[in-house]
């Protein structure tokens, strides 16, 4: 389902100098397989998991998504493929504060191949528990709620693949457990793979399969050349 083999990624420092934040060699998720990524803060994993989405286009290296090598693509291409194939829980939700819980999930339905099919997004909802509030907007909700609408558009559109950044970081400890139980169960329903990235051992050893990012990423810091302007993006 997933494959990274010598995928790169670095940035410009205020400094000007070249900061190597991603370098995995090799990296897989099998169809359906379930995987915690363990990653502290600024070790990079979130500019990984934006490198397999194609939301950051890799310096080097391949990222393939059931069979189509995304890093080939171009930038609207990879747009498509995300629609089609990924489901992203992000920890901050990112959800629009002026459409309703209904309309949240039907953008984001709306860039698949599909189209915004209402009576599915409708069924989704319903099935993390906010069919009551399709016509209520983020600010009327609790912050668990959020979660849930977010967990909804994830998956409204069938992904193969679910890639979560810390999705239960800004949950209390009963609702982060809930949270994920309700999005790995959602994801078994519609056969797709998952990959987390934590750094919370709790969240980390509710999965059967865990792996260090540490393990996998190997940074080095790179001289630039010359000046420039930017700054590093873990």
């Amino acid at each position: 389902m997933l494959a990274v083999v010598d995928l790169k990624k670095s940035f410009l420092t205020p400094d000007g100098d070249r900061a190597e934040i991603v370098n995995v060699a090799a990296f897989s998720l099998a169809a359906g397989e379930h995987l915690a990524l363990r990653g502290e803060s600024g070790s990079g994993k979130t500019t990984f998991l934006n490198l397999m989405a194609g939301i950051l286009a890799a310096d080097s290296g391949r990222v393939t998504i059931d069979g189509v090598e995304m890093t080939a693509l171009s930038e609207p291409a990879r747009d498509r493929l995300r629609a089609d194939k990924l489901g992203y829980i992000f920890q901050t939700f990112n959800l629009l504060q002026g459409y309703t819980v209904l309309e949240n999930v039907l953008l984001g339905m709306s860039f698949g191949p599909r189209g915004a099919d209402r009576d599915h997004a409708r069924q989704t909802l319903q099935r993390v528990g906010l069919g009551h509030r399709l016509d209520h907007f983020p600010g009327q909700l609790s912050t668990g709620q959020q979660q849930r609408v977010a967990v909804a558009r994830a998956l409204a559109n069938r992904p193969r693949l679910v890639l979560a950044d810390e999705p239960t970081g800004n949950l209390d400890r009963k609702h982060a457990r809930e949270a994920l139980a309700l999005i790995r169960e959602v994801c078994s329903e519609v056969g797709a793979a998952m990959l987390l990235v934590s750094h919370d051992e709790e969240v980390l050893a509710q999965f059967e399969r865990r792996q260090d990012f540490a393990a996998l990423n190997t940074p080095a810091a790179l001289a630039s050349g010359g000046a420039g302007s930017g700054r590093a993006q873990p």
